[in-house]
């Protein structure tokens, strides 16, 4: 899983770039107006809703803020029709991408992220073309001291964790969907934190990439990312050892 685990690092850094550019609070009202048109208003029965909302108050979100974001995705507030799209495309070497949106404006969005493709080298696919590729697993990301490795690998495996890997200077643990509540429930319940925890796409396989293709699909995937309607992006890139080790350098 090395591709997956350099972009989750990548992805990490990037959230704090987020936030100095004061976007992380568009990004999450989104997130909390998707999950709530989804599965509705209550967290109790929403889980996607209710680690939208936990992540909103990690960031300092005000209540009222996370409150309006909800009503306003279940359409009980006066506000823009926001409705959730999914794109699938390609980028340079042939690395499979998958870009989620929440929009009032789906064509705009689509023209945007044509351009972000195409401007690097990739090209934006039909629906279906690179969802086969992937599948839906959660993803918890930790920073472990070494003596906890085996007790937590224990208590999380018997929680429904599958997979317990080291991602540079942090550990990713991956469960089915069904499972991550209970994953991330047994973590809590033992004080251990995390740096995020999210259901997401993880590729079942990987493209191995050069230099240059490798360059190329970061500046695609982070153009992606700025994007202001861009809720999540997922690839199934494998960078090169020159190219990670130059951006550990950075």
């Amino acid at each position: 899983m090395s591709g997956h685990s350099h972009w989750a690092g990548i992805k990490h850094k990037k959230a704090r770039e987020d936030k100095r550019r004061g976007r992380v609070f568009s990004r999450l009202s989104k997130a909390i107006m998707g999950a709530a048109r989804r599965g509705g208003k209550d967290p109790s029965s929403n889980l996607m809703l209710q680690y939208a909302i936990e992540e909103a108050k990690a960031d300092n979100m005000p209540k009222d803020t996370i409150e309006r974001a909800i009503l306003k995705g279940v359409g009980e507030l006066e506000g823009a029709q926001i409705e959730s799209v999914r794109y699938e495309g390609y980028g340079a070497g042939g690395v499979a991408v998958i870009v989620d949106a929440m929009t009032d404006n789906r064509n705009r969005t689509t023209s945007n992220l044509r351009l972000a493709f195409e401007e690097h080298g990739g090209n934006l696919g039909t629906t279906n073309c690179v969802a086969w590729a992937f599948e839906t697993k959660g993803l918890i990301i930790l920073n472990l001291d070494a003596e906890r490795l085996d007790e937590v690998f224990d208590f999380a495996v018997e929680a429904g964790a599958e997979e317990f890997q080291k991602s540079g200077d942090f550990y990713e643990l991956t469960c089915p969907p069904a499972q991550f509540k209970g994953v991330v429930a047994a973590l809590k319940a033992h004080n251990v934190q995390y740096e995020s925890a999210q259901i997401t796409e993880v590729p079942k396989s990987y493209v191995d990439l050069s230099v240059e293709d490798g360059r190329r699909n970061l500046s695609m995937l982070e153009r992606l990312e700025e994007d202001e309607d861009v809720e999540n992006v997922y690839s199934n890139l494998n960078l090169p050892e020159e190219l990670v080790r130059e951006l550990a350098g950075k």
